[in-house]
């Protein structure tokens, strides 16, 4: 195993967070605050400690996500066992393009199954009260996870390693997504327009006032990129929508 690849991943993913985070951050609560205050989710904003809880959190998550490539595909000994790959024409280009939704799906549901596991009374101390000290998230919240669960998210990884085959460049393509998704789910603001929410493909899409819903009342709304999952099982909030268009109607003079 080699940490000089180790410290190249952690750099790889701290740097897309602090650059998302950070760039969402800079625009959203300083440059164009006063223009699009009314607009936010949540009227109020984070105070300072929040921020730096957030980002003490994120690095560590960053820190743990690491790991994983590290000890999964570094390592000779683990790797032989799983299913990455290097080169495309092994399983084709149609897979190496198609792998990456089929990637979505399986940490959406992994994610929705996980997440609901960890609001159980039992475990939501210990695993899952850090990211919801966030209940009114900024940016720096898209990492700011538990070590607990941090190695329950970074889990997926594993699951993808060994179910499907995963290229060199699966998992690069997979944690930039993730994290812009992530800080657009916790920014704050909603960037879809109006009506999406009720549109035939949005319905079926997670946006920033779902997950934001989810930060301040802890209940429903437990998907990650989409809603099926919610909406299948009936955990999405009956106030979403309302909630939704409320948002989406402010005016700046009538926020």
């Amino acid at each position: 195993m080699s940490w000089s690849f180790y410290f190249f991943v952690v750099k790889l993913i701290g740097g897309r967070y602090l650059l998302f985070a950070g760039l969402a951050f800079i625009l959203a609560y300083f440059v164009f605050r006063k223009h699009i205050s009314f607009r936010k989710i949540q009227q109020r904003y984070p105070k300072s400690i929040d921020y730096i809880r957030e980002i003490g959190f994120s690095l560590t998550t960053i820190a743990i996500f690491s790991l994983i490539p590290l000890l999964f595909i570094r390592n000779p000994a683990i790797r032989v066992h799983t299913n990455y790959y290097t080169d495309i024409n092994q399983h084709g280009l149609f897979y190496f393009i198609i792998a990456f939704p089929i990637m979505l799906f399986l940490h959406d549901t992994y994610f929705y199954w996980a997440h609901r596991l960890m609001h159980h009374p039992a475990l939501f101390r210990i695993f899952h009260l850090v990211h919801h000290k966030s209940v009114n998230p900024s940016p720096w919240a898209a990492y700011a996870f538990h070590p607990l669960e941090a190695i329950v998210e970074g889990g997926i990884v594993i699951l993808f390693l060994f179910t499907i085959p995963i290229h060199t460049y699966h998992l690069p393509f997979f944690f930039l997504f993730m994290i812009v998704y992530n800080v657009y789910g916790h920014m704050g603001w909603e960037l879809y327009p109006k009506g999406f929410n009720r549109h035939w493909l949005g319905r079926w899409v997670n946006t920033a006032v779902n997950h934001n819903q989810h930060h301040q009342y802890f209940k429903g709304n437990y998907g990650l990129y989409f809603l099926f999952w919610d909406r299948i099982m009936g955990t999405i909030r009956e106030d979403y929508d309302q909630h939704y268009d409320e948002v989406k109607s402010r005016s700046k003079n009538n926020p």
